[in-house]
């Protein structure tokens, strides 16, 4: 049996509109012949909510009790979920974390996925269903919930595709794909057709908010690509996929693919603010091999008069702190001296831009 993995967000099934769109999704997968998993998170905010109320009733809660009120969220998506699919007239179930297979260890709230054994699953795709299965979430050695901490439905799908031998794994939430930069402050920023494992795993810890990082290092080391797509429109979105040569020691030359924004970044020897800045970073490959990289950022931040300071630097990222209210203008300034916009650029390309190094 081919299997498919779809996970949507919690935007992606806030309301029930947006949860007949997802079973319509999903529906559509299993009349093309696929055996199909959804992976769901909590609708809309409800994680939030839940820990809100948690701590009306009790300002420091019992981590253990904790996880529990936090899992029903995602309960509630997949059983609406698999609701959906029924009223759309196709056979599904809906799963918890456990009732999955899904184990982890370690403590309360931010859990260490250990395995998952899919025979369930497996058993209700063989049935013509498609499975519904709550993310976030997975049972410790006692059998009690325990979450995998923010952005844990991310983890859940990729190891279930692994688990499952999907070829790859389908994350919908409410951006089209990977871009240059965030396309809230970078109003031409291009959507990526192809992105390298190393270079999201470096985004994420940039700052980029589009998957949560273990999860991406699970699909790299298991060879799942994924497939970052909108729930809300039909065009394909970006894949990440393995680096290939230029990840590998080529002497292909550098190349920016894209810039991420971390508003909340240390800054050593400033007492006054606390300690914080803004970091803005380029994303790329073979980037050490640039000795003028370093001085071109920081030449283009000075000309825009953003004074800044080198963070850190390797092959995949560089990084330079500014004053946390020009970090906007600084991500605007640096997207386009590296000419990454969609104006400024013909055709799509995985890695941006090649510079003269």
């Amino acid at each position: 049996m081919k299997i498919k993995v779809l996970k949507f967000g919690g935007t992606s099934v806030a309301d029930p509109e947006k949860i007949h769109r997802a079973a319509g999704r999903a529906i559509a997968a299993r009349r093309l012949g696929w055996g199909v998993v959804v992976v769901v998170s909590a609708p809309g905010e409800m994680t939030d909510e839940l820990i809100h109320l948690g701590r009306r009733i009790h300002a420091d809660p019992d981590p253990r009790e904790l996880d529990q009120l936090m899992a029903a969220g995602e309960v509630v998506a997949v059983a609406l979920l698999a609701t959906a699919c029924l009223a759309q007239g196709r056979a599904a179930v809906s799963l918890t974390g456990p009732q999955a297979g899904v184990e982890a260890s370690g403590r309360h709230g931010g859990a260490r996925l250990l395995r998952i054994r899919p025979r369930r699953i497996l058993a209700e795709l063989r049935r013509g269903r498609i499975v519904a299965v709550a993310g976030f979430q997975g049972a410790d050695a006692r059998g009690d919930v325990a979450t995998l901490g923010r952005g844990g439905s991310d983890l859940s799908a990729v190891a279930l595709a692994a688990a499952l031998k999907a070829r790859h794994c389908e994350i919908y939430s409410d951006v089209k794909g990977v871009y240059t930069a965030d396309p809230r402050i970078v109003p031409d920023a291009r959507k990526l057709r192809r992105i390298s494992f190393e270079e999201m795993l470096e985004l994420s810890g940039a700052g980029s908010q589009v998957m949560q990082a273990r999860s991406i290092e699970v699909a790299r080391a298991e060879g799942v690509s994924l497939h970052v797509r909108s729930a809300f429109h039909p065009q394909e979105g970006t894949w990440i996929v393995p680096g290939g040569p230029r990840t590998g020691g080529s002497r292909e030359r550098p190349r920016v693919s894209s810039l991420a924004l971390d508003k909340g970044s240390a800054r050593p020897g400033a007492p006054e603010d606390g300690g914080r800045a803004a970091k803005v970073s380029v994303v790329g490959t073979g980037l050490d091999r640039s000795p003028q990289l370093a001085s071109r950022v920081l030449a283009t931040l000075s000309k825009h008069r953003i004074d800044a300071e080198l963070a850190s630097a390797s092959a995949l990222r560089l990084s330079a702190l500014v004053e946390a209210g020009h970090a906007e203008a600084a991500l605007r300034a640096l997207h386009k001296a590296f000419g990454l916009g969609r104006r400024q650029l013909s055709g799509h390309r995985a890695c941006a831009l090649g510079f003269s190094a």
